[in-house]
């Protein structure tokens, strides 16, 4: 769902310069030099459409030791990540308003360690399937920019989207585990929510999560 465009955000987001590329910038440059941008080796994770940031700064902040860089289309809610980061000083995180379709302009193969994709679009209708983040389409965006151990962790409360990923993902050659359909029932102590999650999980609804490895290269 897009939200409401705040014409002031655009102004408001300029003050999180350390955390975020706004709107018209560009850091397709930074393909291959994510460590130099960070100023250290260490492991890159990314998630797709971070929203407005809990799971990511609340991850970034148990996982010091891990560089991470989110996604989003929509400038409107990553100025509240942008914020979040900010007041919770936040070393490791950047943010970058862009499309997930470009992916690998803005990564260099073989350069990510990690991809989250929490409570995504589901594009419900078949001739939108393409758009979904677990499409072949985009799996094979996932598996250039991914490491050869590199894995894709999936969460989503829309079955039908869960159902389809596992046999997108399966077919595509990925190794599923830690697949489930209740995740909230496994009680896992680990598990961060997203802002989404908390809702509907209050709602009674069901998590589905997988953690996809990426194919070999004779996969």
């Amino acid at each position: 769902m897009r939200l409401r465009r705040k014409p002031w955000i655009d102004t408001a987001i300029l003050d999180y310069a350390d955390f975020v590329t706004p709107l018209g910038g560009d850091w397709t440059a930074f393909s291959g030099m994510w460590a130099e941008l960070f100023g250290r080796s260490a492991p890159l994770h990314i998630e797709i459409g971070v929203g407005k940031g809990d799971f990511l700064t609340e991850l970034a902040a148990r996982h010091p030791e891990i560089n991470y860089v989110g996604l989003e289309a929509q400038q409107g809610v990553l100025y509240f990540a942008a914020r979040k980061a900010a007041e919770r000083g936040l070393k490791n995180i950047r943010l970058v308003v862009f499309d997930a379709a470009r992916l690998t302009e803005l990564f260099a193969p073989a350069e990510v360690d990690r991809i989250y994709l929490n409570f995504s679009d589901p594009w419900p209708k078949a001739r939108h399937a393409k758009r979904r983040l677990t499409s072949p389409l985009f799996l094979a965006r996932y598996r250039a920019v991914l490491k050869a151990d590199g894995e894709l962790r999936f969460k989503t409360d829309n079955m039908g989207l869960f159902d389809y990923s596992l046999e997108t993902m399966e077919r595509e050659g990925w190794q599923l585990s830690r697949v489930t359909h209740d995740l909230h029932a496994l009680g896992e102590a680990d598990n961060i929510m997203t802002e989404y999650e908390r809702k509907f999980s209050a709602r009674g609804a069901k998590i589905g999560r997988v953690v996809a490895r990426r194919p070999s290269e004779q996969g």
